[in-house]
């Protein structure tokens, strides 16, 4: 488990231990996002976003990673709906948008929906043992290599279920994505490039 991953297990988990505490003076319900894509606003942004912008750059492949998607303008619904819905109190939300997808899926949408923008994104599977020679020398690369080949499910169905959210299309979350990195010129110019590195 990255250090990512157990930081927010442990946030979890001293969050219900505190509502414990406080013997029901307060209320708890929890939003744990799949990977976040959908607009950025700026050049600050995720991780789950750098995916996209790498391939978009023309990453030298796809490794073998696998994501649940969800859109940022879903998450934040569903933030909403935690916290004015009855039915929410003292309940766990997945917010993920229908079926797991490897970079090399990611990288397909790209490249069927966003013509010449797309035109860098690869579409090779990279082997685990080219991945992890790269991770040597690319810090980026290195945080990866727990996730190689680790297909991780969740639904969402409870969310959907429950509070009536209904998520968009993985599809539609990625090229969106990748529209708001040409937009600010993130991808697609040396100006853009250069000023993501800051």
């Amino acid at each position: 488990m990255s250090a990512y991953v157990r930081s927010k297990a442990i946030a979890e988990r001293a969050a219900w231990d505190f509502l414990a505490a406080e013997g029901g003076a307060l209320e708890l319900s929890v939003v744990n996002p799949a990977g976040i894509f959908g607009p950025v606003l700026g050049p600050d942004f995720s991780s789950s976003i750098e995916l996209v912008k790498r391939l978009m750059n023309g990453a030298p492949g796809c490794p073998q990673l696998y994501f649940g998607v969800v859109d940022v303008r879903d998450v934040a619904d569903l933030h909403l709906r935690a916290m004015t819905h009855p039915a929410a109190k003292g309940e766990r939300f997945i917010a993920v948008s229908g079926e797991v997808m490897s970079m090399l899926d990611i990288a397909r949408v790209l490249k069927a929906r966003l013509g010449n923008a797309a035109n860098k994104v690869p579409t090779r599977q990279l082997p685990n043992w080219f991945v992890r020679f790269v991770a040597l020398f690319d810090p980026g690369m290195r945080q990866l290599l727990p996730l190689l080949g680790n297909i991780r499910n969740a639904t969402s169905a409870k969310a959907e279920r429950v509070l009536g959210w209904k998520p968009r299309s993985p599809e539609d979350s990625i090229v969106a994505t990748a529209e708001s990195l040409v937009k600010f010129g993130i991808v697609g110019s040396p100006v853009g490039r250069a000023r993501s590195r800051r």
